[in-house]
């Protein structure tokens, strides 16, 4: 009877998805979690993690939804994946009593912010796991992730292909690109001139690409703050080889506003490229389905603001009105 069973939990696997041995165990910050059967009910605690799971298949039950215009609180890119699901969607805080009224069998908080309390009250309610120590709260690389979460729902051989696809194709890009290799690189959000460090997700997807976090950045970051201010009076942490202007939408304005922005060789040389809000969306999850849509917008911009022409216009600059005057 068990063994009929299993066959019949095996057919209902998504096509091309083959089920992990159980029980599991996942180490993190707060333990060792032990999952003893393959979950069906999956509560994602992390801004970015349902995509993970659409990823390998897996529709999560609840959803916590970041920002945005979207759509059960995924994204665009993820829209094919999420079919007709139609998960709940959670927003704020952790909500303890909510998610205990669930009643899922697996609670995954990578990227979640979840504290060590938040931590011991859900694992009273189901195998939680929490990101590993060495990554800190939101610093997890999305490969490290996507196992995680693959070893977790009985996946890791959906988890590995997508991995060697999109690392091969990172790869592909680099060995095109031999002028990228070492250039510096930086990833800014407008509205504010934050800089993203190579331990942040945007960081590590630059240096993916052959480019190098410039130290003036990394050096002001620790484990926890991957996002550090730039001083309005003194911008050269971030005058790069490629400075990558990332928003919400509506801080072009505020870029053309900068005193000093003129006099940086990123912008003088046309080195600037303006990731719009989609764009800038799918670089902020770096997730496995937000990477192709990123990779696709982004390397042809780069190419232009990597191209030695300062003549050269970045049509994302453009389109965003923030060209130096001339171009």
């Amino acid at each position: 009877m068990r063994r009929l069973l299993t066959c019949m939990a095996l057919a209902l696997l998504p096509v091309g998805v083959s089920a992990d041995s159980f029980p599991v165990e996942i180490e993190h910050r707060f333990g060792v979690t032990e999952i003893e059967t393959q979950p069906k009910k999956v509560v994602s605690l992390s801004f970015i993690g349902h995509d993970f799971l659409l990823a390998l298949g897996i529709a999560p039950y609840a959803l916590r939804k970041w920002y945005g215009p979207d759509r059960f609180g995924v994204w665009a890119w993820g829209h094919d994946a999420l079919g007709d699901a139609e998960p709940i969607v959670m927003q704020g805080e952790i909500n303890i009593e909510q998610i205990a009224a669930m009643q899922p069998d697996l609670i995954l908080g990578q990227w979640s912010g979840m504290t060590e309390r938040d931590y011991t009250l859900l694992s009273r309610i189901a195998p939680t796991v929490a990101p590993k120590a060495e990554y800190g709260d939101y610093g997890t690389p999305w490969q490290e992730m996507l196992r995680t979460v693959g070893l977790a729902t009985g996946t890791s051989e959906k988890a590995e292909d997508v991995i060697d696809r999109l690392e091969g194709r990172f790869a592909a890009i680099r060995k095109s690109h031999p002028e990228w290799r070492g250039a510096s690189s930086v990833m800014v959000w407008a509205g504010e001139t934050g800089a993203y460090t190579e331990r942040d997700i945007r960081g590590r997807f630059l240096e993916d690409l052959g480019f190098e976090v410039p130290e003036a950045v990394n050096q002001r970051g620790t484990l926890d703050n991957f996002y550090v201010l730039i001083p309005a009076e003194d911008l050269s942490p971030i005058d790069a080889d490629a400075l990558v202007w990332i928003d919400a939408g509506g801080s072009a304005p505020v870029l053309n506003r900068m005193p000093l922005r003129p006099t940086m060789r990123a912008y003088k040389e046309g080195r600037e490229v303006y990731a719009d809000p989609l764009l800038s969306a799918a670089l902020s999850h770096s997730s496995p389905l937000s990477l192709d849509y990123a990779l696709d917008k982004l390397v042809p911009l780069l190419e232009a603001a990597m191209d030695g022409d300062p003549t050269t216009v970045v049509p994302s600059s453009r389109d965003a009105g923030i060209l130096p005057e001339g171009f």
